[in-house]
Parts: structure tokens; C-alpha cells; sequence
């Protein structure tokens, strides 16, 4: 069998801006909206294959991916589908040329629009295919069928239970996260393991940070650049330097939404900024550019980043999971038990070279007695809390267990 590659072989497809377009981007309207590019990459030889686009908001732009595994009685499994483009969809046919059609596609989440928006355009792509999805699937404000979901009738249902029932059982184990009540609806999450490959897919409960910008955001650079900037007037200069600094600057932006590093303008002082800025090619947003970033945001970059170490979102430390850490420490005891070696998130950095004892630790802030297993900084927690006391006083989402609180 064999081993995953160091960075894998990477792949990028047509030039031809029509290969890139994805004509729903008004369904969820976010960054790059009609034109998503798309990186192909071999992970596992002749096994597994990713397949990467980016997405995001105000130019916070970051990799979301999809997962490919070729099954030993012949065709392809799909977990977490991206954008059906044509550049993608050209990948998918070669191979399925060398290794037979797509005959399951895995939507591993309840919650995560950025998934599920995909998976019926990328499902009638692939019509011999039948469509399995996290059991607990919900829409708002009112529930709707599968099939009124844009979900393919007739060969779309939810996986079962016990997973000796679905019928990739003899590759694959699965474990299912949830459902956690949140108020408005449920967090549920997928996690697939392939044990020939002793490869684990996750989509949202685990992340790494890279140092620098992953391949596939920089093949359109502006958002990097633009977030390089320390304030509207300094010019948008394509260099080594920027680009990384711009990249970790999006994933604090990514990860606190307000890290403590950074300080805003308000509204109307960088309206009248904007209205200073000259060159035009600084003019994106309307030359809006509302932030100031103190000198310790490196140092918080780092702390997050914890050379590469696995960690769980802080919006999932602090909103989701910690809702109910039982379900959660039952779901990792489960998956820890498999034997895997990697791990492929549906973001950030992958794949990781994360054994159980790696994986499990990174729980911990779940148990009472734990600490913020990733030590974070604290202060860069400040808006997520105001968040939960918010969400919480409102009824929206249900209280923290007290022996949770920090």
C-alpha cells in the first residue's frame, strides 16, 4: 500500500477562465463568486486525491476541499464535493477512466452550507452514484425534504447508524459527531476512515495552519496582498513576504473573526480614507479598508499556528463542542481507535501526519479539568465569548455545562 507523499503531486488545470466558472454562486455569494479554480492532488498513489478550491468573505479567502478514494472492488468514492466546474469535473472523468465511475458521494455535515450547496450540482454530474448524508440534516426556518434540498431523489439517503449497514462497510469505517443541539439547529460531523490506507477524513473538527499560503490561494494572490496591507493608503505590492504575511494574517481573521491583535476603524474614518485613495488598484471594496494591526499579531499567528500542531477551531471550542463534551469525548475515544496515520481535514493544511495520542489531546479543553490543550492566547477569545453570552441570554444556542466555563 502506499504511504502519503510528502506534499503530493500537485496538479492545476486549464487556463481558460469558462473551466473556472460556477454559475450558482448566487446561491451561498462568496468569494470568488463565479470562478472557483480548482488544484488536483495525489495523496495516496493510485488511492487518494484531493481536490482544493478557495472560498470566503471581505477577501478572507481559504481552502476548502474535496476528498477522492478509489475503492479495491473497482470505482470512487467523494467526500465533502466542491464546486462541480468544469476544470474539476475534467479530473473527476480521468479517473474515473483509470479506476471506474463515482459510486458513492459522502456529505459528512448538517450545518456546513459551504458543503452541502455543492453536493446536488455535483451529484447529477455523477447519476449512477448514490448520495449518502449525515443523518440529522436540517434547513431553516423550515425543515424541508432531501430532495427539496436540491439533493437527488431516488439515490439520496441518510447513512446509517451502524455502519456495517452502508455498503462501503468493507473499506471503510465511519463515526458520527452529534447531533449537538444548538438552538436553530444541529453540529454533526462525519468522520470516514479508510483502513487500507489508514487514512482519516474529517471535515470541520480538526484544522492545522500552514506557516505559508497554501498552493491553492495563491494562484489569484490579490486577497493576500490586500490583507498585507497595514492600512488603505500602502500600495498592493506582489512579493514572497506579502503574501505569506497576508495569508497569516486571513487565518487569524479566519479563526477569531476579532483576534486581539487588531484594532478596527470605524465606518466612517475609513469611508473618508477611501475617499484619500487614489491608485486604483487599492480601490477594492470601495477603497474601504477598516483595520489596523498591532505589532503582537505576529505573535498570535504563531500561538495559533503552533508549529503545525492539530487544534480545533476556537469557534467550535467555544460555541459548538463545549455544548456537549460528553457526545464529543465518546466520538473522539471512537475514532482514536482506529489505526490511522493521516489525517484529511476539508481545510487548511493537509494531509497531517497525526497519530491518535495527537488527535485526542487535542480534545482536551472538553474535559473539566483541562486547559486550552492549543494555548492559545486568551484575549484572542474576547469576540467568540461575547458571542456565547449573547447566543446563550437569547436562547439561541443552549448554556455551557457550568464545569465547562473558563
Amino acid at each position: 500500500m502506499g504511504s502519503v507523499t510528502d506534499v503530493g503531486t500537485e496538479w492545476y488545470g486549464s487556463d481558460n477562465p469558462a473551466d473556472w466558472r460556477w454559475n450558482y454562486w448566487w446561491v451561498v455569494p462568496i468569494y470568488p463568486y463565479g470562478k472557483r479554480r480548482t488544484l488536483y492532488r495525489e495523496v495516496v498513489p493510485d488511492t487518494i486525491w484531493t481536490f482544493e478550491q478557495v472560498q470566503g468573505i471581505f477577501y478572507v479567502a481559504v481552502p476548502i476541499r474535496m476528498t477522492v478514494v478509489r475503492l479495491e472492488s473497482g470505482g470512487l468514492l467523494v467526500y465533502a464535493p466542491i464546486a462541480p466546474t468544469r476544470e474539476c469535473i475534467r479530473w473527476m472523468r480521468s479517473l474515473e477512466d483509470q479506476y471506474g465511475a463515482v459510486k458513492y458521494i459522502v456529505l459528512p455535515t448538517v450545518s456546513g452550507i459551504e458543503h452541502k450547496v455543492f453536493v446536488g450540482p455535483f451529484a447529477r454530474r455523477f447519476p449512477q452514484a448514490q448520495v449518502y448524508v449525515a443523518p440529522h440534516q436540517w434547513s431553516y426556518p423550515v425543515d424541508l425534504p432531501l430532495s427539496w434540498l436540491g439533493l437527488p431523489g431516488g439515490r439520496t439517503q441518510r447513512l446509517p447508524d451502524d455502519p456495517a449497514a452502508a455498503p462501503f462497510t468493507d473499506e471503510f469505517d465511519y463515526a458520527i459527531l452529534g447531533p449537538i443541539r444548538l438552538g436553530l439547529g444541529n453540529f454533526e460531523e462525519v468522520s470516514l476512515f479508510h483502513r487500507r490506507s489508514r487514512t482519516l477524513l474529517l471535515t470541520d473538527t480538526l484544522v492545522s495552519v500552514p506557516d505559508h499560503p497554501p498552493a491553492i490561494t495563491q494562484l489569484d494572490p490579490y486577497p493576500l496582498l490586500f490583507h498585507a496591507r497595514d492600512d488603505a493608503f500602502e500600495a498592493i505590492e506582489d512579493t514572497e513576504a506579502n503574501r505569506r504575511k497576508g495569508w497569516q494574517r486571513t487565518a487569524l481573521f479566519s479563526f477569531y473573526f476579532r483576534p486581539d491583535a487588531l484594532d478596527t476603524v470605524t465606518l466612517g474614518q475609513s469611508f473618508r480614507e477611501s475617499l484619500r485613495v487614489g491608485d486604483r488598484s487599492r480601490r477594492a471594496f470601495f477603497g474601504i479598508y477598516p483595520f489596523r494591526w498591532k505589532p503582537q499579531w505576529k505573535q498570535s499567528f504563531e500561538a495559533l499556528r503552533g508549529n503545525g500542531r492539530p487544534f480545533v477551531a476556537p469557534i467550535l471550542q467555544t460555541l459548538i463542542l463545549n455544548r456537549n463534551p460528553v457526545a464529543t469525548l465518546d466520538w473522539v475515544d471512537k475514532v482514536a481507535q482506529w489505526e490511522f496515520q493521516h489525517i484529511i481535514p476539508a481545510h487548511l493544511d493537509a494531509p497531517l501526519e497525526v497519530e491518535a495520542d495527537a488527535f485526542r489531546n487535542a480534545f482536551r479543553f472538553l474535559h473539566p479539568e483541562g486547559d486550552r490543550v492549543t494555548l492559545l492566547p486568551d484575549a484572542d477569545f474576547e469576540l467568540l465569548r461575547e458571542l456565547d453570552v449573547s447566543l446563550s441570554k437569547r436562547g439561541i444556542t443552549p448554556p455551557v455545562p457550568p464545569s465547562l466555563k473558563r
